[in-house]
C-alpha cells in the first residue's frame, strides 16, 4: 500500500479564480491543471459549478426568499410548541403527577 497524501482543501475564492481562467480559454485545461496541480476534470467541474451558479452574483436566487419564508414558519412553530411544551410541564407539576 502506498502512503495517502492528505486531503487538500480550497477556497472558494481560489476555486472561483480556477474556474475563471478556464472560462476564459487563454490557457488550455491541461495548461491550467499543472499550473495549479490539479486534475483536469476538479477544474471541469468547478467551472461547471461556477457557470451554473452565476445567476447567485445578481442576486437572481428566487429560492433564498421561499427558504427564509419557511424558515420564519419554522421557528414560529417551534416557538409555539415550545409554549405548549411549557404549559404541560406546568399543568403536571400543579396536579402533582
Amino acid at each position: 500500500m502506498g502512503i495517502k497524501k492528505p486531503r487538500r482543501k480550497f477556497s472558494a475564492g481560489f476555486k472561483a479564480k480556477v474556474a475563471i481562467e478556464a472560462l476564459k480559454e487563454r490557457s488550455t485545461l491541461a495548461e491550467l491543471s499543472k499550473k495549479y496541480e490539479l486534475h483536469v476534470n476538479q477544474i471541469t467541474q468547478w467551472k461547471r459549478e461556477f457557470i451554473d451558479n452565476s445567476d447567485l452574483a445578481f442576486g437572481g436566487d428566487k429560492d433564498s426568499k421561499d427558504v427564509e419564508a419557511e424558515r420564519d414558519i419554522l421557528l414560529r412553530k417551534v416557538g409555539e410548541l415550545q409554549m405548549d411544551n411549557d404549559f404541560l410541564k406546568k399543568s403536571l407539576e400543579k396536579t402533582g403527577l
